[in-house]
């Protein structure tokens, strides 16, 4: 009996790494030229990449087995009863023609956008699949919308923009159906290799470190620092760089924050490349145990005036179920503190266009859900 049980045990563990090392949705790990120029990064220390600031990630058993079983009982609140009901996608809104001075951007759920500016479509994070997970039959499912928006749905994209490389961000079954639809990805160091792996040209790729810009027309698009992490699979934690986003026009200026805990660079970012006319920040699939790695609703309000955005529109919350709080939670919160702050933030709903300049979209549609 023992020798069977050690047999099963050395099949499944044989199993799992089999499937972790071959499995495309895993991405690959940096090698030849990449890896040399992440070895050369001072942001890449010890075999990884280093956040500016002593970031805990206490991801130990006491903390993971109670938030699993949380998770996994379900707490009271934590998905919509109903479905959202979304607003369908106006690409003729969207794309204007107010030339390089108007900005359009359109949310749908979590970090996946659709921002206009300087005349080109950026694509952030896009995740359009049904679950985020290294597999298609387990893992948090996407909420019930009346509509999502998917690739065909999609205008013409001028590029993707990446954050990191979770799979809350980062979705295999997306990139697979945007390769050859799009000209160009750009990426934080490291991601380039999980691209290239499902087909990507190198050529299309361009990876940044903390700092770095590169153009798109007359677009500058910034790779500015965050305080998260990153990785795919078992053994290859902060393997890959994570960062925010400058998107710099001749005339406005949009911040894209990524996944980020609050930290002191929020305002060295506003110092250095503000004032944005609007800033995309995280308010979702926080908790105190992991508040290194993600804002409370508070900390995003403060995060505004930090990098000196004049409007806020919170995202990375409204489509999955990542944490142990209600869904409604993260907007009740961020609203009363912003409020309090006396600035401004917009809530369109999913999929809704939003023109810079216009009407800013106020409605608490989240309400209407039981």
């Amino acid at each position: 009996m023992a020798l069977v049980l050690v047999s099963f045990l050395v099949v499944l563990i044989l199993s799992v790494v089999v499937f972790v090392n071959w499995a495309p949705q895993f991405g690959a790990s940096a090698t030849g030229e990449r890896l040399k120029r992440i070895q050369a990064s001072p942001n890449y220390k010890d075999g990884t990449f280093q956040n500016l600031v002593p970031t805990s990630l206490d991801l130990s058993l006491s903390k993971i087995i109670p938030a699993t079983w949380k998770m996994l009982t379900g707490v009271p609140g934590a998905e919509p009863a109903d479905t959202i009901q979304t607003v369908p996608f106006d690409a003729a809104v969207f794309e204007g023609n107010g030339g390089p001075d108007q900005v359009a951007i359109s949310w749908f759920g979590h970090s996946s956008l659709l921002i206009r500016i300087q005349g080109k479509t950026l694509l952030t994070d896009p995740v359009f699949g049904e679950r985020v997970s290294m597999v298609s039959f387990s893992g948090p499912k996407r909420f019930p919308y009346d509509r999502y928006m998917d690739v065909d749905g999609l205008p013409h994209v001028d590029a993707v923009v990446m954050s990191h490389d979770h799979y809350d961000h980062l979705d295999y079954e997306t990139f697979t159906k945007l390769k050859g639809r799009v000209g160009r990805f750009f990426v934080p160091l490291g991601v380039g290799a999980h691209l290239e792996k499902w087909g990507i040209a190198p050529e299309q790729i361009t990876e940044l470190d903390w700092h770095e810009s590169a153009k798109l027309g007359d677009l500058t698009l910034v790779c500015a620092p965050a305080r998260h992490f990153s990785g795919r699979g078992l053994t290859n934690r902060n393997g890959t760089l994570w960062c925010s986003w400058a998107l710099l026009g001749t005339q406005k200026r949009v911040y894209y924050g990524g996944d980020t805990g609050y930290y002191p660079g929020l305002k060295t970012v506003g110092e250095q490349y503000g004032p944005f006319d609007v800033a995309l920040l995280e308010c979702g699939a926080y908790n105190e145990d992991w508040i290194d790695i993600h804002m409370m609703p508070e900390q995003t309000a403060q995060a505004q005036l930090d990098v000196k955005a004049d409007l806020l529109i919170p995202i990375h919350w409204g489509k999955f179920n990542l944490a142990l709080h209600t869904w409604r939670d993260p907007i009740q919160r961020l609203l009363k503190r912003s409020a309090e702050l006396g600035t401004k933030v917009a809530t369109p709903q999913i999929g809704e266009v939003f023109v810079l300049g216009g009407s800013i979209p106020e409605a608490h549609w989240w309400e209407k859900l039981p």
